[in-house]
């Protein structure tokens, strides 16, 4: 059995519009590498990262903690190093710190032989995005992980349900260079909402679970809305609303904010249209004088994999 790994650990959009907390799908053209490497010294340490200022130390590193909770739970006669070569910026809003923490608990149970399924993969690693985001969730965990659509049924205990993802589907993202920590952009929501308005956040899921299942474009631009946590978000990200309209109007089904922001997500039906959203958007934001990347990706429907 070998003794090291190199891995790829995509970036995810979380929420999906109307699916806060639940819904997410992965992407397929960014993400993070890392190396996982049995050893003879006992525990978990991390020896190298690269690309970000992240810390070393185990307990403080969400790939780090991901890493313990697995390794306390498995006992094994061995211990792990973990290098990270950190792509996806933290605080980007697709999903950093999953990728960390899904990365390292994913390498580990390859090199073990696979004692774990991906839900239990997905426990483990809750605990590491829990450092980062002062909170249990698994909306950029499961996708990271199972790759396509995934909807978090339940916590405790931890159910994950696969939603199909149609063909053709692309999801083109901006991601304007700032800051937006997910245990801040949590402060800001609202602790109660009112009745009119779960009922159409809730109206909105299903039915975008319906179109997911049937491969209904027209259904799916029709579900991509957030009446409850997009208002008070999108206060958080500069000129949020002119990305949306410039993107609707270049062909997206649905426009949105990716997980806590500062990225914005489109989805589109063809990587043609996918570009001309691009286009559309690169034009807007490039006179707004705040840096920014942007991603075309097609759905990840295989999730975190090895990689030579």
């Amino acid at each position: 059995m070998k003794n090291e790994i190199k891995i790829f650990s995509p970036a995810t959009v979380a929420n999906v519009a109307c699916g806060f907390d639940v819904l997410g799908f992965c992407l397929d053209s960014v993400g993070d590498d890392m190396v996982i490497r049995k050893t003879d010294k006992k525990g978990i340490h991390i020896t190298k990262i690269e690309g970000f200022d992240l810390p070393y130390e185990t307990e403080l590193n969400v790939a780090g903690v991901s890493a313990l909770a697995m390794y306390e739970a498995t006992q094994p006669d061995c211990g792990f190093e973990i290098e990270i070569y950190k792509n996806i910026k933290p605080g980007s809003g697709i999903g950093s710190s999953a990728a960390s923490a899904v990365g390292s608990v994913f390498g580990m149970n390859e090199l073990l032989g696979r004692p774990y399924n991906k839900t239990q993969l997905t426990q483990f690693a809750i605990k590491g995005e829990a450092l980062a985001s002062k909170c249990e969730h698994a909306d950029n965990l499961a996708p990271a992980l199972f790759g396509g659509f995934t909807l978090v049924k339940s916590i405790s205990p931890l159910e994950i349900l696969e939603i199909p993802t149609p063909d053709n589907l692309y999801a083109t993202i901006i991601h304007p260079q700032i800051e937006i920590k997910t245990s801040e952009s949590r402060a800001i929501l609202p602790k109660k909402i009112i009745l009119s308005d779960a009922i159409t956040q809730w109206s909105n899921l299903g039915s975008l679970i319906h179109a997911l299942h049937t491969n209904n474009y027209d259904l799916i631009s029709k579900s991509l809305h957030d009446v409850i946590v997009e208002p008070h978000r999108s206060k958080l990200i500069p000129h949020y609303n002119d990305v949306k309209t410039v993107a609707i109007k270049a062909g997206a089904l649905g426009c949105g904010i990716s997980g806590s922001g500062p990225s914005i997500f489109s989805l589109s039906k063809g990587v043609e249209t996918a570009q001309n959203i691009k286009n559309a958007i690169e034009e807007v934001y490039s006179k707004t004088g705040i840096e920014f990347d942007m991603h075309i990706s097609e759905i990840n429907t295989e999730g975190v994999k090895k990689i030579n």
